[in-house]
């Protein structure tokens, strides 16, 4: 029998919305779930631990914004410090990863979906945490094929 694989979520912050997303039990697969309001940085980040605990993540994966050039800006100190708000709520490991692109790619994808654009703004911040939550998976998988 298969071992289970260890459970991850995903986030992509936004100032907005931030996008959630969790691995499948074999860990081969990022499924959306949807998102949570970030105004209030404080709420949004317990409403986030708490995911993680109800799901039972092992690990917190955070896009990491870096800048093209691979340098960090003003968002990376954003990031930075809402998983310092999370880790107050929860002791559950905090991953970053780095997000380049990944909420292009999201809008990319909806685009050649045949949605409306309209509604992109409702599912493209938890599209953005599959994108970033799969491509660190896949990444883990490359690193242990090695």
């Amino acid at each position: 029998m298969a071992q289970k694989a260890k459970k991850l979520l995903g986030v992509d912050f936004g100032m907005a919305r931030t996008g959630l997303a969790h691995s499948d039990d074999l860990g081969i697969f990022a499924i959306g779930m949807g998102n949570v309001k970030s105004y209030n940085r404080e709420k949004a980040a317990a409403e986030v631990a708490a995911k993680a605990l109800e799901i039972g993540a092992e690990t917190i994966v955070i896009g990491k914004p870096v800048n093209m050039d691979g340098t960090s800006g003003e968002k990376v100190a954003l990031v930075e410090e809402f998983a310092s708000l999370i880790a107050t709520h929860t002791d559950i490991p905090i991953e970053f990863y780095d997000e380049r692109l990944s909420t292009v790619s999201a809008h990319r994808f909806l685009s050649g979906s045949g949605l409306k654009t309209k509604k992109h703004r409702d599912i493209v911040d938890s599209l953005a945490a599959e994108i970033i939550l799969q491509s660190y998976m896949d990444s883990k998988k490359k690193t242990n094929l090695s």
